[in-house]
């Protein structure tokens, strides 16, 4: 396995990225909401709201540390706390209004990354432990009840979904890897495989756009991979200096027309905006105008 980005050019250079906002401390999660503004979560718990022009404010403090952030239907904030081992989800003032720690008698270890479907169900990846291979993947039913989906994973981390609501695709840190999971017609998980490897080193999230492509960000390499539909596997954007890409966690698509990828650094204090050639995916949690 490489374990550095190929010696190739990526194909967004460092010049064409800028800077939307700053002043966060050491951004993971990010999540537009339906009026298209940014949510980011912060390193001591901070909730931001940031607005369409790039200013960040601190809405509520949940304590912790905030990993993955995702608006409901309901537009209330579900946050992967880690400080706090919690799925935890909070309104939009910053009231926490649910709090989950465990499921069916096992607490949560590493709560990272979730993703709605369609029908209002919650998928929320809990890491583990590193070097365990005992991550997993645990559901929020619409109805309340929380469930085992899938695993063990080597440290699952962030989740896409299929546009077609069929598929999750996980990011295996450990295995430098992205998995593709089905989720079969009756709602149970299918088999797992590999659906692209040597993505260098320890992916962190992953998010696709609506020609079905994956963005990989890379935390220990400051890239981002693209995964094509037929899963050729390329180098889409890195800094070798690690300043405007700083351990890239999450991605999300935002802009008046979606084709703006905004990247959390959890190496910084800022979010990066970077031009694509193709729209993001539309959410299943958001509404088309």
């Amino acid at each position: 396995m490489e374990f550095f980005p190929q010696p190739v050019a990526p194909i967004v250079s460092c010049h064409r990225m800028a800077v939307f906002a700053e002043g966060l401390d050491h951004p993971e999660g990010l999540a537009f909401d339906q009026e298209g503004v940014l949510w980011a979560g912060g390193e001591a718990g901070q909730i931001y709201r940031i607005s369409k022009e790039g200013k960040a404010e601190e809405v509520a403090n949940v304590g912790g540390f905030c990993l993955g952030i995702t608006l409901s239907p309901a537009q209330d904030i579900f946050v992967c706390n880690l400080g706090v081992h919690a799925l935890q989800r909070i309104d939009r003032r910053g009231r926490v209004l649910q709090t989950i720690e465990q499921v069916g008698g096992r607490r949560l270890q590493t709560p990272n990354f979730s993703v709605f479907d369609a029908d209002g169900n919650l998928y929320f990846s809990d890491s583990g432990e590193w070097n365990a291979g005992n991550g997993c993947v645990y559901r929020l039913r619409r109805s309340g009840v929380v469930e085992f989906f899938a695993g063990p994973f080597a440290f699952p981390n962030g989740m896409a979904l299929s546009a077609m609501g069929d598929a999750l695709f996980i990011v295996e840190s450990q295995r430098h890897s992205v998995t593709r999971l089905p989720i079969r017609s009756d709602g149970a998980a299918g088999d797992p495989e590999v659906y692209a490897s040597g993505l260098a080193r320890v992916p962190d999230g992953v998010v696709l756009d609506a020609a079905q492509n994956l963005y990989v960000t890379c935390y220990a390499t400051d890239c981002i991979y693209r995964v094509r539909t037929d899963r050729t596997v390329e180098l889409f954007a890195y800094d070798p200096e690690g300043t405007m890409l700083a351990r890239p966690t999450n991605a999300v698509f935002g802009g008046p027309s979606r084709t703006d990828l905004f990247v959390a650094n959890l190496g910084r204090w800022h979010i990066t905006c970077i031009p694509t050639d193709t729209p993001g995916q539309l959410l299943a949690t958001q509404i088309a105008e």
